[in-house]
């Protein structure tokens, strides 16, 4: 952005220097573009090139993105692809070709894995092999036969369903092309599929929230997979009440009135969550059972897509704001998925974990939501949310995987010692990118 200013006085001269400051500097913004441009190439599988022994070659026909390079992850999974998608660098060619991947492998028919869980009607893929494409619908395996154990789900995930919709969605409106909606994969049209996905998580039939109980749970949002969350669930039902008004728009688009019914699940998720899961601070909690914690990521998820509004949404910045400047939300510019505040014990930041305190998702540190973050602290105050997206991205410079050597940033997460996970991971600059965009 170029800002023309004619000096008249020294006070406009201040104010226009106060003003200045309120934007990203665009050195930093470049950095990041082009840091994300260069993660997302090293994520790509070109079409028949071999990853490993285990895990062969791509033999799905097309390009795959896998959720970083290196060795992390040598898989196509749907959720760290659909959250990237709006960096704008993923050609019209890769996302058909993972779209449709995705649609082909959606579960047609139920079944029972070996190890009782339930591959439902509807359900989309946690994964797909780069070797065969056989979908693997639950966390913790790379193995077709042997997936779906209790610890992951007795349902898969019931996040992919909705980052299937919003795959479609994107496609559609970025490249203008309506006529995929009605095309026929497995003999079923993509738009029948998107809906059979949207209906398979579990809901709570009053509000519409999705649910997970003790017996029948699916994990509520693959980055917290190794946390037990049951009850209404906030993160999962935000994730609905987008799909549900971007199936309702590409409805409109074919013609048809059914859209209304969607646009009406929308409202009354937006409408029932803040009462359902807000606790006195403006945080909304994960569930309303097993591991309800103020929930970090489910709370600025839900002010970035605007379910949050007025005093709500004024009390729930103000929090975050707060929570930023007294050191208990971030570490260089990393977001943790609980305050170190509201850690259920010293033990453990989630009631149930299969991680250990201060690793992984059980109290690690993420960027994926830092850009989530910065926008509902900027509502608040735009100078904090500065100062926070500017802290994240000096800490990707000093680390830089391009540097070479033993640096290897942008990680999936961190903590304060010397633990590190998986380097060059695509959604933790990815996700900020896109939502400094719209920030800054």
């Amino acid at each position: 952005m170029i800002i023309c200013l004619i000096v008249v006085s020294a006070q406009r001269s201040i104010v226009f220097a106060q003003k200045e400051t309120s934007f990203i500097p665009q050195e930093n913004l470049s950095f990041l573009e082009g840091m994300t441009k260069d993660v997302l190439e090293a994520s790509r599988i070109y079409p028949g090139q071999f990853i490993s022994k285990e895990f062969g070659a791509n033999n799905t026909g097309g390009m795959l993105i896998r959720p970083g390079g290196r060795d992390a992850y040598p898989s196509f999974w749907i959720r760290d692809y659909a959250m990237s998608l709006e960096t704008g660098f993923i050609s019209k060619k890769e996302q058909q070709h993972m779209l449709l991947l995705t649609a082909s492998t959606q579960c047609d028919q139920s079944w029972v894995t070996k190890g009782g869980s339930l591959v439902s009607f509807g359900a989309v893929a946690d994964h797909i092999r780069i070797d065969n494409s056989k979908p693997i619908y639950f966390p913790g395996t790379y193995s077709y036969e042997d997936q779906g154990t209790a610890e992951w789900g007795t349902l898969p995930p019931y996040c992919d369903e909705f980052f299937f919709v919003h795959m479609a969605y994107y496609y559609v409106k970025s490249t203008g092309d309506r006529k995929i909606l009605v095309k026929e994969i497995n003999g079923t049209r993509l738009i029948d599929r998107l809906k059979a996905a949207f209906h398979m998580p579990p809901e709570d039939k009053d509000s519409r929230m999705v649910y997970a109980s003790e017996t029948v749970r699916g994990v509520d949002f693959g980055f917290r997979d190794a946390i037990k969350i049951t009850g209404k669930l906030s993160f999962a039902s935000i994730l609905k009440y987008r799909a549900a008004n971007e199936l309702a728009e590409l409805l409109q688009l074919l013609g048809s009135n059914s859209g209304e019914q969607y646009s009406a699940i929308a409202l009354s998720i937006k409408k029932a969550l803040p009462g359902m899961f807000m606790d006195n601070r403006g945080m909304l909690l994960a569930s309303t059972d097993k591991s309800n914690q103020p929930d970090v990521w489910a709370t600025a998820l839900a002010v970035y897509l605007g379910i949050l509004e007025g005093k709500g949404l004024e009390k729930t910045s103000r929090f975050l704001n707060t929570a930023y400047k007294a050191g208990s939300l971030s570490y260089k510019g990393n977001i943790r998925h609980i305050l170190t505040t509201d850690d259920f014990s010293d033990q453990t930041a989630w009631e149930i974990s299969m991680a250990q305190k201060d690793v992984y998702q059980n109290g690690a540190y993420w960027g994926t939501p830092t850009g989530w973050v910065c926008y509902a602290i900027s509502k608040d105050d735009k100078q904090s949310a500065l100062k926070l997206a500017n802290e994240f991205i000096a800490d990707l410079k000093e680390n830089d995987y391009r540097k070479g050597g033993v640096y290897a940033a942008p990680y999936e997460c961190f903590n304060k010692s010397d633990y590190r996970q998986n380097p060059l991971y695509l959604t933790t600059v990815a996700c900020p990118l896109i939502a400094f965009r719209k920030i800054f």
